[in-house]
């Protein structure tokens, strides 16, 4: 997901015994390349990210986890799945502009409320 996002950062704390979870619109996909061949390693994520809301969450997009996720055999040769914790921690650039927009075309259509 870094790869093509730069904008998003990753926990990178120490991983514990816990496992990432994927949803279905990103399963089978590596947390770190995007890339759909080979999984080999299984992704531990912190504590921290496991627990409490977050738990049983995508770690790439936050939607409901369905599936485990797994580092592809690339990532594992290049010692990436050692690198820590790779839940996405932030929004990203996109999303919070689509954010704003929307809530500005909602306030110049209309929403606003003016005193005469």
């Amino acid at each position: 997901m870094s790869r093509h996002h730069p904008d998003l950062i990753m926990c990178r704390k120490q991983p514990g015994i816990s496992i990432g979870r994927l949803c279905d619109k990103c399963d089978g996909k590596c947390p770190v390349c995007d890339s759909y061949v080979r999984p080999t390693t299984l992704v531990k994520i912190c504590d921290e990210c496991s627990f409490g809301q977050y738990a049983g969450k995508c770690i790439i997009c936050g939607g409901q986890g369905i599936s485990d996720a797994y580092y592809c055999a690339e990532c594992t040769r290049l010692e990436k799945d050692r690198d820590g914790c790779v839940k996405i921690i932030n929004l990203g650039s996109s999303r919070t502009d689509l954010f704003y927009e929307k809530k500005r075309l909602k306030f110049s259509m209309g929403g606003s409320t003016s005193y005469r």
